[in-house]
């Protein structure tokens, strides 16, 4: 049983007569009438972090990845509550004065406010994090229109290296560790663009579980489909040298999340305007493919490849096997 599963079957028709839970099928709770906008993010170590040998960069990336759901909405968080459950050995002075640092850091970057949270004792450590901001509205998903472009904001796959950096499982020299370790804990969210989004964007949201999996959620309630162009899907020079003297498939390392960027789709019409404002903020934005009328979803290089062939395409959690009885 995966994420999906389990909100649609067993808490989807709890939120049924609370349109502000958009049918748990969005990344934020939206209130239209109190203008309130809400993401919740829990984070585990061994699974949304490798460990707590250096805490302050930890949560520096929970923290820019719940408000960057946020911001992928076309609003600005305000506020933060954070909860964390671990043991004296997590929550030492050394640590917690590491920790206060950086959140002191993140609150001066974001403007966002600490405003609550929880502590509690655990043998294993977590932390959650609510964010909180204001708006009279928000940029959905499931609004996509036939035609439109795909775009991507940055690049994706750096801090997939990152974390094989950290698990050891490649080869880097220290220049190149220190770059895509770095992406990894301190991912570079395109906030000055978020604002911008209810100018141009139908849809939108962050990719966090991966590119094809989260532009599959962006869509998921549409009778639609897309074609991805492989080579259009931007990467980091860093990453495009590595490829290159490494000899390694391009697209083991497009797919993989912990990106932060924002996914988004817009009218072709729209195109002359988004490139001017990429020049113009310095943001990198590139159309990545397009949405189509068929319900069938395709990555494009020298052959077209179904998603549904593909290996991986990105992060899902799994809680339990399920199995049918078909009578």
């Amino acid at each position: 049983m995966n994420e999906e599963f389990l909100i649609n079957s067993y808490l989807k028709k709890l939120s049924k007569n609370n349109p502000s839970a958009l049918n748990l099928n969005d990344d934020v709770f939206f209130d239209k009438t109190k203008k309130l906008v809400i993401s919740v993010d829990t984070y585990n170590e061994g699974i949304h972090f490798l460990n707590f040998s250096k805490p302050d960069l930890v949560i520096r990336k929970i923290i820019r990845s719940s408000i960057s759901d946020i911001y992928a909405k076309g609003v600005r968080p305000n506020y933060f509550f954070l909860a964390g459950s671990g043991n004296k050995k997590h929550f030492t002075k050394k640590n917690m004065s590491l920790i206060n640092k950086s959140l002191s850091s993140e609150q001066n970057r974001f403007n966002i406010k600490l405003s609550g949270g929880d502590t509690t004792s655990s043998k294993n450590l977590s932390f959650t994090v609510i964010s909180l901001g204001y708006s009279n509205n928000i940029v959905y998903r499931n609004k996509a229109k036939i035609g439109d472009d795909i775009y991507l904001t940055g690049n994706v796959g750096d801090s997939h290296i990152g974390l094989k950096a950290l698990k050891k499982k490649i080869n880097l020299n220290s220049n190149q560790k220190k770059y895509f370790i770095d992406k990894y804990y301190s991912p570079i969210l395109p906030i000055k663009f978020s604002s911008h989004l209810f100018k141009i964007a139908n849809c939108s949201m962050d990719v966090s579980d991966g590119l094809v999996i989260d532009l599959n959620k962006l869509i998921n309630k549409q009778k639609l489909g897309y074609l991805i162009d492989i080579e259009r899907i931007p990467i980091s020079n860093h990453l495009k040298k590595l490829i290159k003297n490494k000899k390694l498939k391009k697209l083991d390392y497009l797919l993989n999340g912990d990106d932060y960027q924002i996914l988004f789709t817009a009218s072709k019409s729209k195109r002359k305007y988004i490139k001017t404002l990429s020049s113009k903020m310095n943001q990198k934005i590139s159309i990545i493919g397009q949405i189509n009328t068929k319900s069938k979803n395709y990555l494009l290089d020298n052959r077209r490849i179904p998603i549904k062939n593909l290996k991986y395409q990105g992060y899902s959690h799994i809680f339990w096997e399920v199995k049918y009885c078909l009578l």
